[in-house]
């Protein structure tokens, strides 16, 4: 039959360090990890920003262009 067993945080099952408290050097280097992420993803919207701005600049002075010679 089976037995009933139920784990203690003292049982040194191959899950305990799962379910261990981070220390606080997991803590700080997760959040530096988390900050590095956040300034990343910010310089590539900034970038993405400037290309779709630049783009519409250059589809406006192109239909600008065209019809200016349109005209003539």
């Amino acid at each position: 039959m089976s037995e009933n067993h139920t784990e203690t945080p003292r049982d040194s099952g191959p899950h305990q360090h799962a379910h261990a408290a981070p220390t606080t050097q997991q803590i700080r280097t997760v959040g530096q990890r988390r900050r590095a992420a956040e300034e990343k993803l910010e310089h590539h919207l900034e970038e993405a920003r400037h290309k779709v701005e630049h783009h519409e600049e250059t589809a406006h002075e192109a239909t600008k262009d065209s019809a200016a010679d349109g005209e003539k």
